[in-house]
């Protein structure tokens, strides 16, 4: 006799839809996403610094790769382990170069195209301290105007 309980049924002459009406009650399973959208944790890199960025990655792992050949060269005692430090001195320069183009390129996007910066509540009551000085200042010498044209004694 067959372990499934379809096949046996359909042996035995039952019909094999027999076993799946059994199951008409319960829900279909709902089909799952592969994977849910959250939220972005911080704002995505701007297009140039991206770029900048992704192409400093590429330069320093190739750089990592001559360095460690140049390494396993020197060595093994290989007659390319010399062009191998020349060109590993070479591109750690190009690398360097690489990084300092991601932080010129960042700071130039933010100067750009940045946040524009309003004044903190400590800059905006200085403001409102300097105006009361001055309006102050200008009601005070308004006052001692007005005196000395009323015929006031000098």
């Amino acid at each position: 006799m067959c372990d499934r309980p379809d096949r046996g049924s359909a042996e035995r002459g039952g019909n094999v839809m027999d076993t799946m009406d059994k199951d008409r009650d319960i829900p279909a399973p709902k089909a799952r996403q592969l994977w849910t959208e959250e939220p972005a944790r911080r704002r995505r890199l701007p297009e140039p610094v991206r770029t900048s960025a992704v192409r400093a990655v590429i330069i320093v792992a190739v750089t990592l790769v001559l360095a460690m050949v140049a390494v396993l060269c020197t060595f093994a005692g290989s007659w390319f382990a010399f062009p191998a430090v020349l060109t590993a001195v070479a591109s750690t320069v190009v690398a360097t170069w690489g990084v300092l183009d991601v932080w010129v390129t960042r700071q130039v996007w933010n100067q750009r195209y940045g946040v524009v910066s309003r004044p903190s509540s400590t800059a905006r009551e200085m403001r409102r301290q300097r105006r009361r000085a001055r309006k102050e200042a200008v009601s005070a010498r308004r006052a001692g105007d007005r005196g000395r044209a009323r015929g006031a004694a000098v």
